[in-house]
């Protein structure tokens, strides 16, 4: 049986994490919980599993990692602030589901410093597609990663089609249910970029041999290319209860999670080129991989600010990938990479923005 804590169980993640456990009593036991903010959620969560070991808050949370035994922590904070509890739960030796990629990304080489050969297995479903896929063959056999990307609720629009967008529409994703951040990012293609740079961390491939095309119907999760011309894609309906639970029992698969495809029933998948004129933000996100250092952690900062000005009504949609671009060009590295270096990083960023958004 594994014992699981999930950090962010009021969250997406966490509430399907918890249907997953719940659907196999005899295979998981929830040994720890935490939330950000929603106490009363996270009580109820801790009584319905029975869970004496709770926290409220990532300090708390780290915390939690450090004293609670477990096998598997699932990281489903949104956010950078993921970032300490991801330390805590390498360093103590746990297996990490990771779906707070912020904290991957920020984190980099510190991160990866840390992890043992698989330590950290994806919860993100295009990462885990890509390592389901990874098994058909070896690292040297590889020829590139593409990541697919629903290309969210503003698909085949132009630039100019984008300049008066609202929040509302914005949060109105075609395909998946998820949180206020996430779902901007998915908007701008934020999101996507971020996943490169996660995918390059993860698999050790490098950027120009990841690419993303736009999968509208997102059945098609990611998929990888080997040498021999061969193409191995993971294909399921939109349903994060799979990857999460290949998170908490990697490589073995879970019942009772979710329904196959029909294949009785006709459809059609189509894929698409991304119009990196409408949605920069994946080329942007390479040049910050491939800068490294603090350059993912002032991107990511910048971005967080954005989209919080553009859902204050303080700046447009188009506005957001701009300020993080103009962000990112004026930041310079400064010293080793450690959490005092990110933190000050992080803390630049958001100041710079704000600066350009005020302005």
């Amino acid at each position: 049986m594994q014992r699981v804590i999930i950090l962010g169980s009021t969250g997406s993640i966490g509430t399907q994490a918890l249907d997953v456990i719940k659907a196999n009593p005899t295979r998981f036991d929830v040994v720890g919980l935490s939330a950000g903010r929603n106490r009363d959620l996270l009580d109820e969560q801790a009584a319905e599993f029975q869970v004496e070991n709770t926290a409220l808050g990532a300090d708390e949370a780290e915390q939690l990692v450090r004293d609670v035994d477990a096998d598997v922590v699932l990281n489903g904070i949104t956010g950078s602030v993921g970032l300490g509890p991801t330390l805590a739960a390498l360093k103590a030796g746990r297996t990490l589901a990771l779906a707070n990629k912020e904290s991957l990304i920020v984190g980099g080489d510190l991160v990866k410093s840390l992890a043992a050969p698989g330590q950290i297995v994806p919860v993100d479903s295009e990462h885990s597609a890509i390592a389901q896929a990874l098994r058909s063959g070896t690292q040297a056999e590889v020829r590139r990663l593409v990541l697919t990307a629903s290309g969210g609720p503003f698909r085949g629009r132009s630039r100019d089609q984008l300049t008066q967008v609202t929040p509302a529409e914005a949060l109105a994703h075609p395909t998946w249910a998820m949180g206020m951040v996430v779902t901007t990012n998915s908007a701008t293609l934020v999101n996507k970029g971020l996943e490169v740079i996660e995918a390059h961390l993860l698999f050790d491939v490098e950027y120009d041999r990841i690419d993303v095309v736009v999968h509208p119907q997102s059945i098609v999760h990611s998929m990888v290319e080997f040498i021999d011309g061969s193409t191995i894609a993971q294909a399921s309906p939109p349903d994060m209860r799979l990857p999460i639970s290949l998170g908490l029992d990697w490589p073995h698969r879970v019942g009772a999670v979710g329904k196959p495809l029909d294949w009785t029933t006709a459809q059609s998948w189509t894929f698409e080129p991304l119009d990196e004129g409408a949605f920069p933000a994946v080329q942007l996100a390479k040049l910050v991989g491939r800068a490294g250092g603090t350059y993912p952690a002032v991107f990511n900062a910048a971005n967080e600010q954005a989209v919080a000005a553009f859902h204050a009504g303080r700046i447009g949609f188009l506005d957001i990938v701009d300020t993080v671009q103009r962000v990112v060009e004026s930041h310079e590295l400064d010293g080793q990479l450690s959490l005092e270096s990110l933190a000050a990083a992080e803390t630049w960023a958001r100041a710079a923005a704000d600066r350009l958004i005020a302005g």
